[in-house]
């Protein structure tokens, strides 16, 4: 008797105190019986304390909310603690998702006469979880069907992720580049490639890698960009790992390189235009550039008459035999151009004005080659004047000044020759 009293004050105190509590909670018998509630649950389920006492979970709810409860009260009954999720709809209003939690009411003797449950409104929560996981969903979808390889590696550059178009274009199954290395799929010379960028995206910093790739079908070459964009994961803090997608940029490429050309190049002759010959020309007596520049103007001699007689198609094809005798004449690292009409300049690195006097001479010769190809064509020779950076002049315009006076110089003494800058008198 002692001890049932005893029991009746515990049970006493602790509903006085859950009563206290702003959570709906529920005391519920073996016959899942409902014979307690707190203030909170009268509101929470919508109904009087009269109306909830002494019925089961099944008559107060439904069968569908019994059949969500009824593993979790078996194993409270057991004495677990467990949890369970539902949706709401008994209020009248729109329905919510509720956590209940249910863990059992166990007495001084360790027996379970009852458990309690507590509920919780998790509605915004389920709502923005299945957000993201519809999120994710829609992300997964997009990953595997863009027509571009996307990949993802860990800071071991261990690939995580690749998607279908990356399989497609590799060649190889999930199971042979998820899980490995990605410089063990790429193989020894492509990772040599890529590791300076994947380098540089683990080091917070996105890359860029353009590239002319031989692709195997169709058998062509296209140029392809590669960008490497660090993950720094949830805190934007460290970098965890590396995305790479790898998009085809061949016709963007080809336009960017015709457009460059169109610029860079002379359209009739393909050697350098004028502005980027004047731009070779600053670099090159700037500081740093080249030590000694000689800067030859060049000038047809007779040129007029093969437009004259025999038309402008023959006079662009000697223009064009003359660019490449000037090209060839040279070495690579020196700069033909075209500076207008009949002009070229060559821009050349010399030891001294005795080898500048040689290649002026070498260059005469190799446009009179040129010339004399055609018979026709056989009279049309060259004047050319130099000059020589820094010692003749300061800067790239007057340096172009001196070798223009030089070439006109050589067409007052008689033309077909070669002349210094210094042999010109300074006014």
């Amino acid at each position: 008797m002692q001890t049932d009293m005893q029991t009746d004050l515990r049970i006493s105190h602790i509903e006085r105190l859950v009563d206290c509590i702003d959570l709906p909670i529920g005391r519920w018998d073996p016959d899942k019986r409902l014979i307690f509630c707190n203030r909170p649950y009268l509101a929470w389920a919508g109904r009087s304390r009269e109306d909830l006492i002494g019925r089961t979970l099944a008559q107060l709810y439904g069968d569908a909310a019994w059949a969500a409860a009824r593993d979790a009260f078996t194993q409270a009954f057991c004495g677990a603690t467990v949890s369970y999720e539902r949706q709401i709809t008994h209020r009248g209003a729109a329905p919510r998702w509720a956590r209940v939690q249910v863990f059992p009411d166990i007495d001084p003797r360790g027996a379970v006469n009852a458990v309690y449950t507590i509920a919780f409104d998790i509605d915004d929560f389920i709502v923005e979880r299945q957000a993201l996981t519809d999120a994710r969903r829609r992300l997964d979808r997009f990953t595997e069907n863009i027509p571009y390889p996307l990949t993802y590696v860990d800071r071991a550059c261990v690939v995580q992720f690749a998607n279908r178009a990356y399989l497609a274009a590799s060649g190889l199954t999930h199971e042979q580049i998820v899980g490995h290395h990605i410089g063990a799929v790429r193989g020894a010379r492509r990772w040599a490639e890529h590791e300076p960028f994947f380098n540089r995206a683990l080091q917070g910093e996105t890359a860029q890698y353009t590239r002319l790739v031989d692709l195997p079908a169709p058998a062509t070459a296209r140029w392809l960009r590669t960008s490497y964009v660090p993950d720094r994961g949830e805190d934007a803090g460290e970098v965890v790992g590396v995305y790479t997608v790898t998009v085809d940029v061949h016709e963007l490429t080809m336009a960017q390189e015709k457009l460059r050309r169109s610029v860079e190049r002379d359209p009739v002759t393909d050697v350098l235009s004028r502005r980027a010959m004047m731009d070779r020309i600053d670099a090159a007596i700037a500081p740093g550039g080249m030590t000694s520049a000689a800067l030859f103007f060049i000038d047809m001699d007779g040129f007029k008459a093969v437009n004259d007689a025999h038309g402008h198609g023959e006079g662009d094809a000697l223009l064009m035999r003359v660019a490449r005798a000037l090209q060839d004449a040279v070495r690579a690292d020196d700069a033909v151009g075209r500076f207008g009409g009949d002009e070229f300049l060559v821009l050349a690195q010399v030891r001294d004005e005795s080898g500048a006097s040689a290649l002026g001479a070498h260059l005469l010769a190799a446009v009179c080659r040129a010339a004399a190809q055609a018979s026709a064509l056989s009279e049309v020779t060259a004047s050319i004047g130099y000059a020589i950076a820094p010692g003749d002049a300061p800067t790239a315009m007057k340096l172009l000044q001196r070798a223009d006076d030089a070439m006109y110089a050589a067409k007052r003494l008689g033309k077909n020759r070669v002349v210094h800058c210094g042999e010109v008198p300074q006014p």
